[in-house]
């Protein structure tokens, strides 16, 4: 039953984090731009949602004002990127050091702001009595519309020529696609996601706002990439199984985390530890396993 009970909190905490995975896939792998908004993206997203929700708004409205709210330090990175001819990573950067004081202005120099109104998780708790159920259930059904939505748009014109520029920037802008516009288009979108992603945490998990919740974010979403590529539908191209792996390799992530932790030398503040260890040890993995065979 103990086992039972760390399983079930690792696939509830793996569905709130799968959409930070699936919008940092968008931006790594299809558009080849490596974002590092998202640290600040993740944590604009559920200082929004707690505000929203403690001046009363509805949590479900909250949270999509959050997602939306998101798309601006995705804005922000393009901008700093296309126009002004930053280095991606370095244009992500900086904008994730400016987001940590937009957000601590918005939660009035408060490190942690708690929901003092009721969460999607409260809200739904007529379902059953148990809030892990109550989170897995939820978290499933935002999981399938987003990947049904998000397979949708790349299935669209502007999804066509976002994954042009992504595989031949020259060949895209030589086709006439304003790859700035799809630069722009991508980061807002995928900094929704993230932000959303926080937004579900805070109502889900934390319970809160804090300063420090997205750090260490963009780790956790290429491990789970990572998981998804190299262990589930390996050989498939299909954007849509590509969705589902990602999916999947962040439930995996979380629940091997959960149990990592409950092995008595190791601490939950080894989380970031483990997470780098973990990361490093599989992208070392093929280069290990070609010596192995040498």
């Amino acid at each position: 039953m103990f086992f039972l009970n760390i399983l079930l909190s690792g696939i509830a905490q793996g569905l709130m984090w799968v959409l930070l995975s699936i919008g940092i896939y968008i931006n790594f792998k299809i558009l080849k731009f490596p974002d590092m908004t998202a640290e600040g993206s993740l944590t604009l997203g559920a200082v929004i949602t707690v505000v929203l929700i403690n001046l009363g708004v509805n949590p479900a409205i909250s949270l999509f004002i959050a997602a939306l709210t998101g798309t601006i330090p995705g804005i922000i990175t393009a901008i700093l990127a296309t126009q002004l001819k930053i280095q991606p990573i370095l244009s992500g950067i900086l904008t994730m050091i400016a987001m940590y004081s937009v957000n601590l202005r918005i939660m009035n120099d408060r490190a942690t702001i708690a929901i003092l109104g009721s969460s999607l998780k409260n809200s739904f708790s007529f379902v059953t009595k148990n809030r892990q159920f109550v989170s897995i259930f939820l978290g499933t059904s935002i999981v399938i519309i987003t990947i049904v939505l998000i397979n949708w748009f790349f299935s669209t014109k502007i999804g066509f020529a976002i994954r042009a520029t992504g595989s031949n920037p020259k060949m895209a802008k030589s086709s006439a696609i304003n790859t700035n516009h799809t630069h722009l288009a991508t980061l807002a979108l995928s900094n929704a996601l993230i932000a959303a992603t926080g937004g579900l945490i805070a109502q889900f998990d934390y319970g809160a706002a804090i300063i420090t919740m997205g750090q260490g974010a963009i780790v956790i979403g290429l491990a789970s990439l990572i998981i998804g590529e190299m262990f589930i539908f390996k050989n498939k191209n299909d954007l849509f199984c590509k969705l589902i792996a990602v999916s999947f390799g962040t439930i995996i992530y979380r629940c091997l985390v959960a149990f990592a932790l409950i092995i008595p030398v190791l601490k939950a503040t080894d989380l970031k530890l483990i997470t780098a260890v973990f990361v490093a040890t599989m992208l070392c993995y093929p280069t290990l396993k070609q010596k192995i065979k040498l």
